[in-house]
C-alpha cells in the first residue's frame, strides 16, 4: 500500500515531508523558519511576534533594534538646512523670529510697537496674529555677519553651539523617551522658551534651538534621576547649563533658556511619573494640558498689548 502524498499548505505542488511543530501543517524548505525545537511555518512566526510583547523604557519608549537616532538627525538637518537658506535670504530671520511686537514702516523698517499701533506702521508679531514664530523661531539662528561679542561671528557660534548640544542630548533622550515623546518635549520646549520670551520681553526678537536645547537639558537630568543613576556628573552638568544661561543673559534670550529649561522639566516629570498602567493616556493629556496653558498664556498677553 503506497503513502499517501503531502504537499505544503502553502504551495500545494510541492511534496514535502516536514511539518510545523506548532500547527503540525506540512511546509516546504521556503516556508520553514528555524525554531528551537523542529520548524515552524510562516503563519505561526507571525503570530508569535504579535503575541510578544514589545519591551519599553519606563518612560514608554520602545526599546528598537535600531539605536540610530533618527529625530535628532531630522532636527539638527532642518536647523542646518533653514540656515543654509538665511545665508540666502537673510530676510527671513525677521519674517519668521520671535517677535511678540513690532511696527514696520512701508520701506520694511523696523519701530518699537505702541499699544494700539502707529497711524501709517504696520503691527506685526505674534500681537498681530503671527503664532507661528512661537515655533518657527526655534529653526532660525543668527546670521553669520551678526556679532553679539565683538569681532566674534557669533552668527556661525550660535548654531554651532546649539547643534553640538542638540547632537549630544538628543540622542540620549530620544533613547529613553522614543521618538513620539521625544519630538513632543522638542517642540513644546521650543514652543515654551518662546512664549516667556512673549511674555517677558515681548519687544525682542529671538532665534535659535536654545530653548528646546535647555528643555533637553532639563529632561535629561529628571531622566537620570528617575532612573536612580548617580547624580554627581548629571548635577554638575545641568549647573553648567544654569550658569551659561546667566553669563550668556547680556547677548542671548535668557528666557528663551528658562521658558524651554521649565516646559522640558514639566513635561520629562509627566513622562517619568505617569502610572504605568495607564501611562500613555496620562502623558498624553499631560503635554495637551500644558500646550493649552502655554496658549491660554499668549491669549491673556495679546490682550494686554492691545489694551
Amino acid at each position: 500500500m503506497e503513502a499517501a502524498i503531502t504537499t505544503c499548505f502553502r504551495h500545494p505542488s510541492y511534496e514535502t515531508y516536514v511539518s510545523c511543530t506548532r500547527c503540525e501543517r506540512f511546509i516546504c524548505p521556503d516556508c520553514m523558519r528555524e525554531a528551537a525545537v523542529g520548524h515552524h511555518c510562516v503563519e505561526c512566526v507571525k503570530e508569535g511576534r504579535r503575541s510578544v510583547r514589545q519591551a519599553r523604557t519606563v518612560f514608554g519608549g520602545t526599546v528598537a533594534r535600531s539605536t540610530v537616532p533618527l529625530v535628532t538627525y531630522v532636527l539638527m538637518g532642518l536647523n542646518v538646512l533653514v540656515y543654509l537658506v538665511e545665508l540666502v535670504r537673510p530676510g527671513i530671520v525677521d519674517r519668521f523670529g520671535m517677535t511678540g511686537a513690532g511696527l514696520a514702516g512701508p520701506d520694511g523698517s523696523q519701530y518699537v510697537y505702541v499699544t494700539g499701533g502707529f497711524p501709517g506702521l504696520q503691527v506685526t508679531g505674534v500681537v498681530d496674529g503671527e503664532w507661528y514664530r512661537l515655533l518657527t523661531s526655534a529653526f532660525l539662528h543668527l546670521p553669520p555677519g551678526d556679532s553679539a561679542l565683538g569681532s566674534v561671528p557669533f552668527g556661525v557660534l550660535h548654531i554651532a553651539f546649539n547643534m553640538y548640544a542638540l547632537w549630544n542630548l538628543g540622542r540620549v533622550v530620544e533613547e529613553q523617551l522614543g521618538r513620539v515623546r521625544y519630538l513632543a518635549l522638542y517642540l513644546l520646549s521650543a514652543l515654551g522658551g518662546s512664549v516667556l520670551v512673549y511674555l517677558i520681553a515681548p519687544l525682542d526678537t529671538a532665534v535659535g534651538a536654545s530653548g528646546a536645547v535647555f528643555g533637553l537639558a532639563a529632561a535629561f537630568y529628571v531622566i537620570n534621576r528617575r532612573l536612580g543613576r548617580d547624580m554627581h556628573a548629571v548635577n554638575r552638568f545641568l549647573a553648567g547649563f544654569l550658569v551659561w544661561m546667566v553669563i550668556s543673559a547680556g547677548f542671548t534670550s535668557w528666557q528663551g533658556h528658562l521658558g524651554g529649561l521649565l516646559t522640558g522639566a514639566s513635561v520629562t516629570v509627566v513622562y517619568a511619573y505617569a502610572p504605568a498602567e495607564r501611562r500613555t493616556a496620562v502623558q498624553a493629556a499631560g503635554c495637551v494640558v500644558l500646550f493649552a496653558v502655554l496658549m491660554l498664556l499668549v491669549v491673556l498677553k495679546t490682550s494686554a498689548l492691545t489694551g
